[in-house]
């Protein structure tokens, strides 16, 4: 019987040694955002020998995300197949990426319903081309930080216990200015930026901000995704300082990012204008990931050949 229970800030203790185990590249098997993202999602979370279980929209159609961890993938599997129909529902897992949906799909052939879920693929970058923003595809983003460094008395200086308050005030103002009680999606964003920032130490995070005559203007979180792997979570800039996401985006990754061979800048969610943005950065490729879905009829008429 697996069970399932809400995600506490102690449960990173046991989580991310899981997470190290299957060394994914997606931006889920990260803690900060199973732990940031718990309530927009309705996460809950379990452990099954050395498995990470993840469930979201928990209170209403359930979906798992696919383990993280070592082990026994298909006696799992089929302990999560009995939970569906012992709940008499649909069986169903999101975000599967490229080489799992490959093994599930090997393990149990035709039985899945599999549909490209594209709002959520990840955005992958060679950690080098961002830092070094080399070539004519670049060249627009080079004139951007050329704006941002003719600017007067500007400065990059890590995030810490110090100035972390003005980065929150910074981020409260961003949302004012750009009308997020007007945009669900940006005032939700914003929300979890607070969050990530108030419990920066907590979670581990890394970060740096950008100065203007001494006022904030831009500030970025991230953290180390996986064992080749960086992530960017949060990153944010007044607009009106134009280069200042060139400028951020750059010199972040050159101080935390640089020993890695990837960034992950994480999914768009369908906002076009996020999504013209990252394309612009031209990424190494795209995580592709997977809704994967079985009926409940579908799992009774086969339980008897995948149940045991």
């Amino acid at each position: 019987m697996l069970e399932y229970k809400n995600v506490e800030l102690i449960d990173r203790e046991w989580i991310n040694p899981l997470l190290r185990l299957s060394d994914f590249r997606g931006s889920e098997y990260c803690f900060t955002n199973i732990f940031a993202w718990r309530d927009v999602y309705d996460t809950q979370i379990s452990r099954w020998k050395d498995f990470l279980l993840l469930r979201i929209d928990s209170k209403t159609v359930p979906a798992e995300i696919y383990p993280a961890g070592e082990g026994d993938i298909k006696e799992l599997m089929e302990l999560l197949f009995d939970a569906a129909l012992q709940e008499k529902r649909d069986f169903r897992m999101s975000a599967v990426a490229s080489e799992q949906a490959t093994l599930l799909m090997q393990l149990y052939p035709g039985l899945f319903e599999v549909t490209p879920t594209r709002d959520n693929w990840d955005y992958i970058y060679q950690v080098e081309d961002l830092c070094l923003l080399k070539g004519r595809r670049y060249q627009p983003k080079r004139n951007h930080l050329s704006h941002f460094l003719a600017l007067p008395d500007w400065g990059y200086e890590p995030v810490t216990a110090q100035n972390i308050d003005e980065c929150i005030k910074m981020n409260t103002m961003w949302c004012q200015q750009l009308g997020c009680t007007q945009n669900s999606s940006r005032y939700e964003e914003s929300c979890i930026a607070e969050m990530e920032l108030r419990y920066f130490d907590s979670l581990g995070l890394e970060g740096a901000l950008l100065r203007v005559e001494g006022r904030v203007v831009a500030y970025t979180l991230g953290e180390p995704l996986n064992s080749d792997t960086y992530t960017i979570h949060i990153e944010k800039a007044f607009p009106e300082y134009k280069g200042a996401y060139q400028m951020i985006n750059r010199e972040f990754l050159r101080s935390k990012g640089a020993s890695y061979l990837y960034v992950n800048r994480e999914e768009d969610l369908d906002d076009q204008g996020l999504r013209k943005a990252k394309l612009s950065y031209h990424p190494a490729f795209m995580l592709e990931k997977y809704s994967f879905v079985v009926p409940y009829k579908s799992l009774v008429h086969l339980s008897s050949n995948i149940i045991k």
